[in-house]
């Protein structure tokens, strides 16, 4: 029984024994297999890279347009808050909330019983200061006569031109009185100041008003207005009458125009920024108050500066550099850039280059520094290993 379980073990340890000398061959052999083909690639020659003329750009003076960025919210040109000028409750209103009016037409009319009232008062007192004055007169004509055949004394007769001028004075206040209850029952009417949108309904049919109690707000669109903070160290380079292009929030890629119609004389507190504000034609009234805009205004071109194409600078990891091509190699440069011009496509360089150093300005990828590089050109043979593969492998 011993025997058997002895031989079982040994056949066991055996087996085992095959099986791993068996992985270890294997492992061997993929081992210096890789071993090979890393030794084969070594042996390999580096592929050249070659580009063509158009790929590549050289550092030229360029005179950069500067543009400067501006945005705020718009606002109507004109706008105007009607106010109630008496007080009383209010019976009528004509208009809601996005209502186009006309200047002069009649927005609310509040309650006139007490202001009937007081006019007819006011024109009564008046009528009575008008007898009194008329009684007065015939009094002056009757002493002056009197005077004249010595019936009465010269005070007496003074004393009744003193009435006339009494009574005279009370018809020009009773006067003025009936004018002003006039003037309250025409205030009773409010009408719209100018012609536009009604923005805002502040009151409704059946309150009660106070005097300058805010009624209706009514906008014109014609023409809107941005009001944007601007560095102060950019106002020397602005002037009113100057364009400024501008972009709306919801209206995609439509353009708007403007232009610059004040600048303010001072900063505001707290910064070093001053207040331009750009009117906006806006004669479809397609625009309105509280839309967001961007935008730029064209400053005048300085002195040319060195530049290159934008499409050759690259940023990696904080980094901007360039890549060129120095002794037939690709060679990472580093550089300090300057100002940008979109509509040139261009970037001003402030790292001094080499005018003749050839910068790719075309975007590739999987580039390596020191990797052979040429220029092909245009009599250049089949090209060993073109820019179009390299990108082409990029993009797999």
């Amino acid at each position: 029984m011993e025997v058997r379980l002895t031989r079982r073990r040994v056949i066991v340890a055996l087996v085992a024994l095959l099986v791993v000398g068996g992985i270890s061959g294997a492992i061997a052999m993929r081992v210096a297999k890789k071993a090979a083909e890393s030794r084969e690639n070594d042996n390999k020659a580096p592929v050249t890279l070659e580009f063509a003329p158009a790929d590549l750009a050289v550092v030229a003076p360029t005179t950069l347009g500067k543009r400067l960025p501006v945005s705020g919210t718009m606002q109507p040109v004109r706008q105007a808050t009607v106010k109630a000028k008496v007080s009383g409750d209010v019976r009528v209103i004509t208009v809601r909330d996005g209502d186009t009016v006309q200047a002069g037409q009649m927005l609310v009319r509040v309650d006139t019983a007490d202001l009937d009232a007081k006019l007819i008062e006011r024109q009564g007192q008046l009528e009575s200061a008008k007898a009194q004055f008329a009684l007065a007169e015939k009094t002056l004509s009757t002493n002056q006569k009197l005077l004249k055949q010595n019936f009465i004394s010269q005070t007496a007769f003074d004393s009744s031109e003193s009435s006339l001028n009494v009574s005279r004075g009370s018809v020009m206040s009773a006067e003025a009185q009936v004018r002003l209850a006039q003037n309250a029952l025409k205030d009773s009417v409010a009408t719209a100041p100018l012609s536009g949108i009604v923005a805002k309904r502040h009151v409704q049919p059946g309150e009660k008003v106070a005097f300058d109690t805010p009624l209706v707000t009514v906008v014109d669109l014609r023409e809107m207005e941005l009001q944007a903070m601007v560095p102060a160290v950019d106002i020397p380079e602005l002037k009113v009458g100057m364009t400024v292009d501008l972009t709306v929030d919801g209206f995609g890629e439509r353009k708007f125009t403007g232009r610059i119609e004040r600048i303010n004389p001072a900063t505001e507190p707290g910064t070093r920024a001053i207040f331009v504000f750009v009117g906006i034609p806006n004669p479809n009234s397609d625009l309105r108050g509280g839309m967001f805009a961007t935008g730029r205004i064209a400053l005048a071109a300085g002195a040319p500066v060195m530049s290159l194409p934008l499409s050759a600078v690259r940023s990696e990891g904080g980094q901007t550099f360039v890549w060129a091509i120095e002794d037939g190699k690709l060679v990472r440069r580093m550089v300090v850039i300057g100002r940008r011009d979109e509509e040139s496509g261009r970037v001003e360089l402030k790292t001094a280059l080499p005018p003749t150093l050839k910068v790719l300005a075309a975007r590739f990828e999987n580039l390596k520094e020191g990797a052979p590089a040429l220029v092909k050109g245009p009599d250049a043979g089949p090209p060993k290993a073109s820019a179009t593969a390299t990108r082409q492998r990029a993009a797999s």
